[in-house]
């Protein structure tokens, strides 16, 4: 199991490289150091407890929470609403409260306090980010806005790095095998972001700019709320930064001195980031059981980025879209039948330029049919079934590939009776170019009391090949068949108003088939179904609201294994820990996060090593609807690297003024 290296694509082939120490830009004002310091010592960031008291989505200003706490409902567990305490595969939720006292600047810094989830950069703010969840590889994970995959056929990846905060609403986290649910690459888990939508709020604007470190600059604006049977939501917004160099030059010629000599090396000047990103929604309710409506989602993004393959004068840019679209009808065919049909559009478009001319680009569209049903065959006891069809089409200057189509058919139960709770889902995915692949889920819950719950899951999974395995010259290879995976877990749950949510996992999963690029006899490196990987591990997580101070931690203790080698897999720690703490003080709020994580292994022989970083951020509500917020990144400027030999932001700070209509 490999890691994606760039958002060109192309494949990632065997590399030789060590580490170094790293050289960043450490740009910070002293009086916003002093000002977040001040509540470092016992305050850390300001993620609140999981709660349906969460700020409206049209309002981005921090507000005081109250005590009582309701678990949050989810969807992306079982495809139906649920209460996130009945969720059997371990789920988390990240709340609109959540993502406005972050402030976090990216979907990165929004999840790397997760459980069972790292993440790779290849440089600062837009560079290629590839995300682990539970030791799966990069396009192991599937990542859905709104529903629909965004997905790239060429690589299988997501551009992670260009969904910004500004658009999303909350995001989902579901860890380990459901391709029962959701098909292929589901094998870590799924990631949900859902946008902004205004549902069951007033009308309201709300406004707010940001300045920071590397010249950073970062605008939004938004509408949204609810007016008798309809709701709506557009929020758009601008960032952009100067960015610092995303490779680290002195070390990588301090390795390579041979090519360094001869002129081939990469650019040491700073790599600047600019994206733009609208998001919106409309919704109208037509009676008490149907109701129907749009909602899109797209972005574009301009991304300096660096290669050791040319000369250090040379210049490259990416040019990149991302969008979603989809229309949907719910409502109710009998008193206990429910359904559900979307149709969606999604997109994921880059071209690479070399010293202003063109070089490459690689085009993806995804078409999305979906017709799902739930019917209720008692208060506790839910049919699901429903039928997928979706269609793949992809271009390239680079190489061609035809058009892959997916028909797909689903079914599951999910029921209690008493202390007992069971969730079975299957299904079949029938692919146009290798054929069907059959997915099965199997979850038991066990109340011991009110508060703990027992859970035991059991599952399989598979991952389609994808466009560059199959077709890219001199790499991929048509007959390559599909990955697949196994997984069991063991798990409890402890829930209550005074102790929150806590939930611990021990897992394993076995991937078979597992695609690499195998050195041929002629010297080339062609993808094969060759390797086999393990991953053990113990994870948990746990938020809740103590005497009025929101707390978090999460914990990940896992051996990730590559069994033709056996060595750790690349970029993936064996022990990742985060906490988080912020609280309100008045019109105040103070917090801040620490991330710890183990040594990693990269390309070839190289370690990555162990780090630990803090984050603080605050708050200051001048008025009902003036805010000022700042936060500090990486405040004792910690030298790290995520990726070789790509560099990582240093000390940085941030401030934000912002305005929400009251």
């Amino acid at each position: 199991m490999r890691s994606s290296s760039s958002r060109s694509s192309r494949p990632a082939l065997p590399a030789h490289c060590h580490t170094a120490t790293v050289f960043v830009t450490r740009q910070l004002p002293a009086a916003l150091v002093a000002l977040l310091a001040a509540s470092a010592s016992g305050v850390a960031m300001a993620q609140p407890a999981e709660s349906s008291t969460a700020q409206p989505a049209s309002q981005p200003a921090a507000q005081p929470v109250a005590d009582t706490q309701l678990a949050p409902v989810v969807v992306t567990a079982t495809r139906t609403a649920q209460p996130l305490t009945e969720a059997l595969p371990h789920t988390t939720v990240v709340t609109r409260q959540d993502i406005v006292n972050s402030q976090a600047p990216d979907l990165r810094s929004l999840l790397r306090t997760q459980a069972g989830v790292e993440f790779a950069t290849n440089g600062g703010m837009g560079a290629n980010t590839s995300l682990f969840m539970r030791g799966a590889n990069s396009n192991q994970t599937l990542i859905l806005i709104d529903g629909v995959r965004v997905s790239a056929a060429s690589s299988g990846t997501a551009q992670l790095s260009n969904i910004l905060p500004d658009q999303i609403d909350r995001i989902e986290v579901v860890r380990g095998n459901v391709s029962a649910l959701y098909g292929s690459d589901a094998i870590g888990g799924v990631v949900q972001i859902f946008t902004k939508s205004g549902e069951g709020q007033p009308p309201a604007a709300n406004a707010q700019v940001e300045y920071g470190s590397n010249n950073t600059r970062q605008a939004t604006v938004g509408y949204g709320g609810q007016v008798g049977d309809t709701s709506f939501n557009v929020t758009g917004s601008a960032f952009k930064t100067d960015g610092f160099s995303a490779i680290n030059a002195a070390q990588w010629n301090g390795d390579n001195p041979a090519k360094a000599k001869k002129g081939i090396g990469p650019n040491p000047n700073d790599n600047p980031y600019d994206n733009k990103s609208v998001s919106g929604q409309l919704k109208h309710r037509f009676s008490s059981d149907w109701d129907a409506g749009v909602s899109a989602y797209y972005s574009k993004s301009k991304l300096s980025y660096d290669s050791t393959t040319g000369k250090p004068t040379d210049v490259w840019w990416m040019n990149s879209e991302l969008y979603t679209v989809s229309a949907f009808v719910n409502g109710k065919l009998t008193r206990d039948w429910t359904t559900h049909f979307k149709v969606a559009q999604s997109g994921d478009n880059s071209e690479n330029t070399l010293n202003g001319l063109f070089n490459s680009n690689f085009n993806t569209r995804n078409r999305q049919y979906t017709w799902q049903n739930e019917y209720a065959l008692a208060p506790t006891h839910k049919l699901l079934f429903g039928t997928e069809y979706a269609q793949q089409e992809f271009s390239s200057n680079v190489y061609g590939a035809p058009g892959r189509n997916i028909a797909s058919v689903f079914g599951g139960y999910d029921g209690r009776l008493g202390k007992h709770q069971l969730q079975l889902n299957v299904r079949n995915d029938h692919y146009s170019d290798f054929g069907s692949q059959a997915s099965y889920f199997a979850g038991y819950g066990y109340n011991v009391t009110d508060a703990i719950k027992l859970i035991a899951n059991a599952s399989n999974a598979f991952r389609a090949p994808t466009f560059n395995e199959l077709y890219y010259p001199n790499y991929g290879q048509p007959g390559i068949k599909p990955e697949r995976a196994k997984s069991v877990e063991v798990g409890a749950q402890y829930s209550t108003d005074s102790v929150g949510l806590l939930r611990v996992t021990a897992f394993e999963t076995r991937y078979d088939n597992l695609i690499t690029a195998a050195l041929q006899p002629s010297g080339l490196y062609l993808a094969q179904n060759v390797n086999k990987a393990k991953v053990q591990g113990i994870e948990a997580s746990w938020r809740a609201r103590l005497m009025g101070t929101d707390v978090g931690a999460s914990a990940t203790f896992q051996n990730p294994v590559d069994e033709q080698s056996n060595t750790q897999l690349l970029r993936r720690a064996r022990r990742h820990v985060a906490f988080d703490v912020g609280r309100q003080f008045g019109d105040f709020r103070l917090g801040g996060e620490w991330i710890i994580s183990s040594a990693r292994l990269d390309s070839g022989s190289r370690t990555l090593g162990g780090y630990g970083i803090v984050n603080l951020n605050a708050r200051y509500n001048i008025d009902k609807q003036w805010f000022v917020a700042a936060r500090v990144e990486n405040l004792f400027d910690k030298n790290y690297q995520l990726a070789y030999p790509f560099n990582t932001q240093g000390r940085a700070g941030f401030i934000t003024l912002g305005w929400r209509q009251r």
